[in-house]
């Protein structure tokens, strides 16, 4: 085993908490860059890349099983050179090798393992890899001599296979026919069939949030009135709150649950998930009107500003699933602890309405117990609803867990997450009428903007401990557009509006693809990659590509440029041949596509801002659901927005009162200025 003498590798140098953990493995580490593929080239080595993040359980099993290790160490220094990456500190380097793993193996997953030509190119890949064999898995110790004695004496077969495995590679392009308003409906036709009506959620265990399907089913219900498009969502949402995959005692949900009916969690929370299931339950509150859904998203934000905020202002981006060695330590519960917390009486309940057990609740063989609530339709419970109660113990329970040894923090802020979280933040504040939200929002916005983007007009993707780098990709800018186009809703801070019009010229400039249409992750001047990549995949995360259309509509809405809505066109046809295959994949270009279909309004507000009948109108048009407009405040005074949106100028209030006009298509309706008349002519009355 490791021998502990406190020696570090290159990535003691490095910002990233991933590659930090790994600076003191005797593996002799380096970070991708040119020196790495250098010393390859003179020493005629290949070249072991291995991708992780930090908060990702089984990156932590293979560092201690063969990472730590000194003999699986000797052997990769003396046949590779080394090369970790961060996933989300280099998402283009991630994407490209994962599309490559999953072409040459048929799946793919972290860590991701793969050994290169000192060109770059790959001939084998596996994900997780055992110290020695195990169950037909080869481990490092037999895979090691395998890939030398392949090197050594078969050097023309391995080119050859790194060549074919790059020409197989897709880079994102499949322009076909524009789809129309038949594809959202095959799209909810794909999802229905998925849907499992048990435990709400789509699929099979291991089962994901997938919040950005669960907005795409509102937007339908909103388009067609089908009831079983809510039904869906309200299924999943409720489940997913009552399950062991939330956090009853903290708040915030896990990664995903590896059964199917949420109970058991994967313990790692990430950032990107609180931000869009948060959207997602305010978007179901809008909806349906529900109390459920808007404290459920109160309580997933008061997390966030909790634990997962710095001074400055930004959103870190995970907290790991382990702590004190073991997975989900922190979050689980003997009845002996819970009965040093809480009186006898105070157990009994809480023991009732979390079903907790003496022998554990959801593992057999541990006394462990999770928090859940059972399904609102079978608790006979009579207190259940007992909610001051609940919380009270809940706090008490959440003082004896601050006492235990946390897990892992990863305190990197990500512009694109962070971009998510900001949206997240506004369009709440908007929906519950609570300014901090948005302050929060701002808070976040003026810190990337002022930090993380440069008098170049320069957007990085990161910052830790000081250091801002990385040169911005696609998803950087399209999420943090989207947020920052929410939160100009939210304050109508028309700076925040401003820098979104910015951000997205810069974004056309040097990420557009000329030829095919659609948007590259990559800047058009990044190096030292081996492919500019598109993708369109609506993953755990929606991709750069699908927000970036939304934002397009949006932007081409309020500024009243057609060129912008041609644009986001493009996307869709840039694509339209992998989507037709599989729809139910790209949820949230649904939504975007859904927009720019239509119906949908461009609202312009006129008065006073400070004044309680514009409030009154905003809250009025903020309580709705009403995901396809964009809402423009004009004030009665010459403003700025009449330069960017020119058909506002010559629209004011009427005898100083609250006025809105509500547009389509960029022609007006007659003004109104009662809250009532303004959702009759939104069709809401």
């Amino acid at each position: 085993m490791n021998t502990g003498t406190g020696k570090t590798n290159r990535l003691i140098y490095e910002k990233s908490p991933y590659l930090l953990q790994h600076a003191y493995n005797p593996v002799n580490w380096f970070p991708w860059g040119e020196e790495a593929f250098e010393k390859a080239k003179k020493e005629d080595k290949p070249v072991f890349l291995s991708i992780g993040y930090s908060t990702c359980h089984w990156c932590h099993v293979m560092e201690k099983e063969s990472f730590e290790d000194d003999e699986v160490a000797s052997l990769m220094n003396d046949v590779f050179v080394s090369i970790k990456v961060d996933r989300e500190e280099r998402p283009d380097i991630d994407s490209i090798y994962m599309a490559l793993c999953q072409a040459m193996t048929g799946s793919g997953g972290w860590p991701l393992n793969l050994i290169l030509t000192p060109d770059k190119k790959p001939f084998h890949a596996l994900t997780y890899i055992p110290k020695e064999n195990r169950f037909g898995r080869t481990g490092m110790m037999g895979l090691i001599p395998q890939i030398k004695q392949l090197w050594d004496s078969h050097r023309d077969m391995v080119e050859d296979a790194a060549e074919r495995n790059l020409n197989a590679l897709d880079t994102g392009s499949s322009t076909g026919e524009k789809p129309g308003a038949a594809i959202l409906h095959q799209t909810y036709e794909q999802i229905l069939y998925l849907f499992d009506e048990e435990h709400g959620g789509f699929g099979i265990a291991p089962k994901f949030p997938t919040p950005h399907n669960l907005m795409f089913l509102l937007r339908y219900w909103k388009r067609t009135g089908n009831k079983i498009a809510l039904i869906m969502v309200e299924k999943t949402l409720s489940a997913m709150r009552n399950g062991g995959i939330y956090d009853h005692i903290g708040f915030g949900f896990h990664r995903y649950s590896i059964d199917s009916g949420w109970l058991v969690p994967h313990f790692e929370k990430m950032l990107y998930d609180q931000a869009m299931l948060a959207m997602a339950y305010t978007e179901a509150y809008q909806a349906t009107g529900k109390e459920e859904y808007k404290k459920t998203c109160r309580e997933i934000l008061t997390y966030v500003m909790r634990d997962m905020t710095s001074h400055e202002g930004g959103f870190y981006s995970g907290e790991d699933a382990d702590s004190e060695g073991e997975e989900g330590r922190f979050y689980l519960w003997t009845t002996n602890e819970i009965r040093q917390v809480l009186s006898n009486e105070e157990n009994e309940f809480i023991t009732k309405i979390f079903n907790i057990k003496e022998k554990g609740n959801f593992q057999e063989g541990n006394v462990r117990n999770i928090f859940y609530l059972p399904a609102p339709e079978v608790s006979d419970l009579p207190d259940a609803n007992n909610e001051k109660k609940i919380d009270s113990l809940r706090g008490k329970l959440f003082n004896a867990r601050e006492n235990r040894i946390h897990p892992g923090k990863d305190d990197k802020i990500l512009t694109d997450w962070n971009g998510l979280m900001i949206a997240a933040l506004a369009k709440a504040s908007q929906a519950f009428d609570e300014p901090g939200l948005s302050k929060a929002a701002g808070k976040a916005a003026d810190f990337i903007l002022s930090k993380m983007h440069n008098e170049k007009r320069v957007l990085f993707h990161r910052y830790r401990d000081g250091e801002t780098a990385i040169s911005g990709f696609l998803d950087d800018y399209s999420f943090l557009i989207w947020g920052l186009l929410e939160l100009y809703e939210a304050t109508f801070d028309i700076h925040y509006l401003k820098a979104a019009i910015e951000l997205n010229e810069d974004l056309l400039t040097y990420f557009w693809d000329k030829r095919e249409g659609g948007f590259f992750i990559t800047s058009e001047d990044v190096g030292n990659i081996l492919v500019r990549k598109k993708d369109i995949y609506d993953g755990a995360v929606p991709s750069g590509n699908s927000v970036a259309m939304l934002n397009l509509v949006r932007l081409g809405r309020i500024k009243a440029d057609p060129e912008l809505e041609r644009k986001a066109e493009a996307i869709e046809q840039a694509f339209s041949k992998v989507i037709e295959v599989a729809p139910a994949g790209y949820t949230m270009l649904m939504s975007a596509l859904d927009f720019a279909l239509g119906p949908s309004e461009e609202i312009v507000i006129t008065g006073d801002l400070q004044a309680d009948d514009i409030k009154n109108m905003l809250m009025a048009l903020r309580t709705e659901f009403i995901p396809n407009k964009v809402v423009i405040f004009r004030p009665d005074e010459e403003s700025e927005i009449t330069r960017i949106s020119e058909y506002t100028k010559n629209l004011s209030s009427m005898n100083g009162k609250a006025t809105a006009y509500v547009c389509r298509n960029f022609n007006c309706i007659l003004p109104v200025t009662e809250p009532g008349k303004m959702l009759e002519l939104l069709h809401l009355r």
